[in-house]
This record gives C-alpha cells, sequence and structure tokens, in this order.
C-alpha cells in the first residue's frame, strides 16, 4: 500500500516558499516574523521527514527493523535504504529542530535559520525518493 505523500509535498513547498520570501528585503521587525515562520516550517517538515521515513521503513525493510530505534539509528537505516545520503546533515537537523524552543535566543534562531535551505533541499530530495519508491 502506496504511502498518501501529499502532506509531506505540502510541507516541502511551504519551506521552500517560506524560504524565498526570507529571502526578499523587509524592515528588521517583519525579517525577524518571517524568520520565525521559516524556523517554524522547518520543524513542521523535519517532523513529517523522520515519520515518513519511519513508515517508508516499516513497509519495505520491516516494523520490527524500525521499532524503537534512535532517531539516529532511524536516519542510518534511511541512508542503508539510500532514501538519504547524508547521514550527517540530518543529525544537524535533529539538533536544530531539537533548538528549537530556544529560538527566542536570536543565535541560535540564527543557526537554525542557516540550516533551513539545505534542510529544504535535502528534504526534497527525500520526498522524491519516496515518490520514485512509493510502491
Amino acid at each position: 500500500m502506496p504511502l498518501d505523500l501529499s502532506s509531506f509535498k505540502k510541507a516541502v513547498d511551504s519551506l521552500d516558499r517560506a524560504i524565498k520570501v526570507a529571502a526578499e528585503r523587509t524592515n528588521f521587525d517583519r525579517q525577524e516574523v518571517i524568520r520565525a515562520g521559516v524556523i517554524h516550517t522547518l520543524k513542521i517538515t523535519y517532523e513529517l521527514c523522520w515519520k515518513f521515513m519511519k513508515r517508508w521503513l516499516e513497509l519495505n525493510v520491516g516494523g520490527a527493523t524500525v521499532d524503537g530505534v534512535t532517531r539516529k539509528e532511524l536516519f542510518r537505516l534511511a541512508a542503508e535504504s539510500r532514501l538519504i545520503t547524508d547521514v550527517e546533515n540530518w543529525f544537524k537537523y535533529h539538533a536544530a529542530r531539537n533548538e528549537t524552543a530556544h529560538t527566542y535566543d536570536p543565535d541560535k534562531a540564527a543557526e537554525i535559520f542557516a540550516l533551513a535551505a539545505p534542510f529544504a533541499i535535502d528534504a526534497r530530495k527525500l520526498l522524491q525518493v519516496l515518490e520514485q519508491r512509493n510502491d
């Protein structure tokens, strides 16, 4: 049974749009609000990424293999199954997602925001792989 990837696709599209808007020149207050929106959208998209990785692995590798694994182990399994290519990037995205609770700290927010564009590329790649292998 194929996975319904529509929510994942919407999240990736939304993140791409948010990053595009954030690149536009605007005043400081607007930029701060837009940056917060990008970080929030990154968080949502990240959650869908790992959940769809897990669902695909459960269906195609076996639930027992995936059941109870840590996020790092999940990313390693996803790389072994060629869903993702750079496990270390996904470790960084996971750490950034965990830091989203601290986005009131301007330095942490800037670090997370800086990962948004590379994350969006990797999330889009994951979506494409899942679409191709969704049988």
